[in-house]
């Protein structure tokens, strides 16, 4: 059997107003909720056992999990107050049944990848490691903290985000996927928040223990931000992004029960909701339109967000914006640059000609 654990706690603020209403693991990405895209490349791997870590909303995942069929088991360990990555990971071993020597995948919550699974856990066993972690290499690792390597795959340091060109030693990030050994994983501390990348990693290297290192230069992604969102799922719907959960990529992804006007262009791998109605002359183009929302005529949306029972009134114009689940936008508005419209709000008739988040 090989187990896995799934970070699934977070509270998801960076992407507000959308995780009001759901966590963020649980936004459908592509037609559906994020964590089916992990769940199901993890079952295509071999896992045959995950524990999803929940807190925030816990009962999505518990009613989802209860009426899904993932060809895989699923366990729900449900924290009762926030524990950190290293906490919840605790806390969810408690939900595993393998032996103290066996590897146990985490998953972040967070992370679109086309990681080889297989090939990780491979490597973890080969290697006697107590952990292994999954690395990517980024084209400015400014943003992120840094992991450089011996040549071996060894881990040498874990660098926090570096501020000045000489601390850039390597373009090797922390990509959110590990192998724990289980004994590890017992022996990080019950009942209280620990953080694995600040805490458990740097005591296990000052330990001279076996952290190993292993660059996949697949698909990674961190849907974490709004536009980093939208990107994931136009990913997935035009096949740039593996996921057995999209059997068939192309310029769209039109769930059932939509009505949408002949005249209305789709394109740019965008994905349009169950029931949910676009206008005559309306074009969408590269965004999410989350289930039953109603968009008008003459509405141009590109790179956005549009939440479930979301109104565009007609002649909008929404880019690179997000808007709230049952926010209603009057005709003729324009939000722009990074807009974000809260759930439930209402905006008249030419109130906005653009907005920011800044």
């Amino acid at each position: 059997m090989r187990e896995a654990i799934l970070l699934v706690g977070g509270q998801g603020t960076r992407l507000r107003p959308l995780t009001i209403n759901t966590p963020k693991p649980m936004l459908p990405v592509a037609g559906v909720p994020f964590t089916v895209h992990q769940i199901m490349r993890a079952r295509d791997a071999g896992i045959t056992r995950i524990v999803l870590a929940t807190s925030y909303r816990a009962d999505v995942f518990a009613s989802f999990i209860a009426d899904s069929d993932l060809g895989i088991e699923v366990v729900i360990a449900t924290e009762e107050v926030p524990l950190g990555t290293g906490g919840a990971i605790r806390f969810a071993s408690g939900f595993l049944t393998g032996g103290s020597e066996d590897p146990v995948v985490i998953f972040n919550g967070d992370v679109l990848t086309g990681v080889d699974i297989d090939a990780l856990i491979t490597s973890h066993e080969s290697t006697s490691a107590d952990v292994t972690l999954y690395l990517t290499r980024v084209a400015d690792p400014r943003a992120y903290g840094l992991v450089p390597t011996s040549s071996e795959g060894r881990v040498l340091q874990f660098l926090e985000k570096p501020q000045t060109p000489e601390e850039i030693v390597t373009d090797q990030i922390n990509a959110g996927c590990y192998v724990f050994t289980r004994s590890v994983i017992d022996s990080i501390p019950e009942g209280k928040p620990v953080s694995v990348e600040r805490e458990i990693f740097p005591v296990l290297l000052a330990a001279d223990r076996a952290v190993m290192g292993v660059v996949d230069s697949g698909y990674w992604l961190d849907l974490g931000q709004p536009m980093d969102f939208v990107a994931g799922s136009v990913d997935l719907v035009l096949g740039n992004a593996p996921s057995p959960a999209v059997t068939s990529p192309g310029e769209s992804l039109i769930l059932t029960g939509t009505t949408i006007e002949a005249s209305a262009n789709i394109c740019g791998g965008t994905t349009i909701g169950k029931g949910t109605k676009v206008g005559s002359n309306s074009e969408v183009r590269a965004s999410v339109v989350f289930d039953s929302a109603s968009i008008g005529s003459n509405v141009s949306i590109t790179n956005s967000i549009i939440g479930q029972g979301a109104v565009i009134g007609d002649s909008c114009v929404i880019a690179d914006s997000v808007v709230g689940d049952f926010a209603h936008i009057g005709a003729g508005n324009e939000l722009r640059n990074g807009a974000r419209v809260w759930v439930n709000a209402e905006l008249d008739e030419l109130v906005v000609r653009f907005s920011s988040d800044k």
